[in-house]
């Protein structure tokens, strides 16, 4: 096997560093690099378990389209192919189309004693280019050697994360059959939203410092003008933009983008009064045709919402190149989203 090229890293925490790239033999198939061994000491027994999970849910479901496909592992984890599409909750499909074709990635993966067990997060559904559906994200996967009772229960409730997500984006397309299995959750989802779900916030917020973007988002009211005022009175900052990002284990941080011929430690010095959290130096920021910053464009950086911002590169290409540095020297890797409360924040 060929030397892998890594071109971004996608994503980073104590499981595993992801990277989008390609072979050195061939640039122009794009290849995802999950390096498990990338992941701390104490977490890496963990991060195995979660590894061969999906090593083995890619080999189960081989063939099936809309599924990435297993390239190869080695000591270090797993390479496997990119799925283009864009996810979800930007692409919100309203055409009935792509729920039967979602409908049938889950049909063909039951009927290989496969469960995702993670559709509920609208980021692993993806609408491809021709408007097909495509599920990525076989971590928390499970495979069936027999369709038993357990089989068949979180089989249900993959289903009745699709139709939650059908309900948000498409509800005029609910059926009355799929709106009784809304209403019924199996036992396994009803014991998971009593407690499982309270452990699993202990582990992942408290243990694993993730977020679930709670939290409040007012900092860039309270204590935004202070910073902007300070930016302002630089003489060698020429553009700038704060955002909020989603904090580990809980809490929004300030994310600052800086237009400047400074260096960072420069300008963290001119800024220490205020408490940033990121703190990014670019040349050039991008902008629009009237020459106004692209703050959609940096939010995406901010959260490190490389999906989002590659579907907006699609549509955009000629951006591709410039905002090339900004997102190679982004400072989150996390993957965590911000609430609808604090979208509202930063508008």
């Amino acid at each position: 096997m060929t030397r892998f090229v890594s071109t971004t890293v996608l994503k980073s925490d104590v499981f595993s560093q992801t990277h989008s790239g390609h072979m050195a033999d061939d640039e122009t198939t794009r290849v995802i690099r999950r390096v498990v061994s990338a992941s701390p000491l104490w977490s890496r027994p963990l991060a195995w378990l979660l590894a061969s999970r999906e090593i083995r849910a890619l080999k189960a479901v081989r063939g099936i389209e809309g599924t990435p496909t297993l390239i190869a592992t080695d000591k270090d984890g797993l390479y496997r192919t990119w799925t283009d599409g864009t996810p979800l909750h930007l692409a919100r499909p309203d055409h009935i189309g792509w729920y039967r074709d979602a409908h049938r990635i889950l049909r063909q993966m039951r009927a290989r004693g496969l469960t995702h067990n993670d559709l509920a997060k609208p980021q692993n559904w993806l609408m491809t280019p021709d408007g097909r559906a495509a599920v990525i994200d076989f971590q928390l996967a499970s495979v069936h050697d027999r369709q038993g009772a357990l089989a068949r229960t979180l089989a249900w409730e993959d289903l009745r994360h699709l139709l939650k997500q059908k309900k948000s984006f498409a509800p005029h397309l609910l059926t009355p059959v799929e709106r009784r299995i809304l209403a019924r959750k199996s036992l396994i989802g009803r014991a998971w939203m009593a407690s499982g779900k309270k452990v699993y916030n202990f582990v992942t917020r408290r243990l694993f410092n993730w977020s679930d973007g709670e939290g409040t988002g007012d900092r860039i009211d309270r204590e935004g003008p202070a910073i902007l005022a300070t930016m302002n009175g630089l003489p060698n900052v020429t553009a700038h933009a704060l955002l909020p990002w989603s904090l580990p284990s809980k809490g929004v941080g300030l994310y600052l983008f800086a237009e400047t011929e400074m260096a960072e430690p420069d300008l963290r010095k001119a800024l220490a009064a205020h408490r940033i959290e990121h703190v990014q130096t670019v040349a050039t920021l991008p902008r629009d045709g009237t020459g106004t910053v692209r703050r959609d464009i940096l939010h995406f950086v901010a959260l490190n919402q490389i999906s989002e911002l590659e579907a907006l590169l699609t549509a955009e290409p000629d951006l591709r190149s410039s905002i090339a540095p900004l997102i190679a020297g982004r400072k989150n890797l996390t993957d965590r989203r911000l609430t609808r409360t604090e979208v509202k924040a930063d508008a």
